[in-house]
């Protein structure tokens, strides 16, 4: 009886390992859902209970705990997401999905390298006094409990890139 649960359950996994590559990772992963997860309200921004999530945020914005405070840019936010934009076309695998000139807000949808895994990424821009901004982001698994730290390093890595293109004030 053993031996027919274990030869049932290693051709489950053969069929599921085929349909992944018969198919493609994009249209297999879909059967879990969109790979874009959705907009959020950074106010009300509620953290997910899992740990494969990861938020940018300044600190008067969220109310939910930031994983990273977000600097002080000396532009308006209609010209720090120009730059921005220039740092998400250096990065493999990504795509815009939405954007929302009224709140200046983008979605993206990053896969991983080898097994395409989506993760939602919001980026909001926010005008500050003074003809500055500063910007919020939240990057979130789509699949699985923990993201081995995924998220967080993107948005560090995004960051650091934008502050390279254009230095932050604060």
């Amino acid at each position: 009886m053993i031996a027919f649960i274990v030869r049932a359950a290693v051709a489950v996994v053969a069929l599921i390992v085929v349909a992944f590559f018969a198919i493609g990772h994009d249209r297999f992963w879909r059967l879990f859902g969109d790979p874009d997860i959705g907009p959020v309200a950074f106010e009300t921004l509620l953290r997910s209970a899992t740990p494969n999530d990861a938020l940018a945020c300044p600190p008067d914005l969220c109310v939910a705990p930031a994983d990273i405070a977000t600097l002080v840019y000396p532009v308006s936010a209609g010209v720090l997401r120009a730059a921005f934009v220039g740092v998400i076309a250096a990065e493999p695998r990504v795509t815009q999905v939405a954007s929302d000139d009224a709140t200046l807000a983008d979605r993206y949808v990053q896969r991983s390298a080898r097994l395409g895994f989506p993760d939602t990424i919001i980026v909001r821009f926010i005008d500050r006094p003074g003809g500055q901004s500063t910007i919020a982001l939240y990057s979130r698994s789509q699949i699985g409990h923990s993201d081995l730290g995924v998220n967080r390093a993107r948005l560090e890595r995004w960051l650091a890139t934008l502050d390279r293109v254009l230095p932050a004030v604060e």
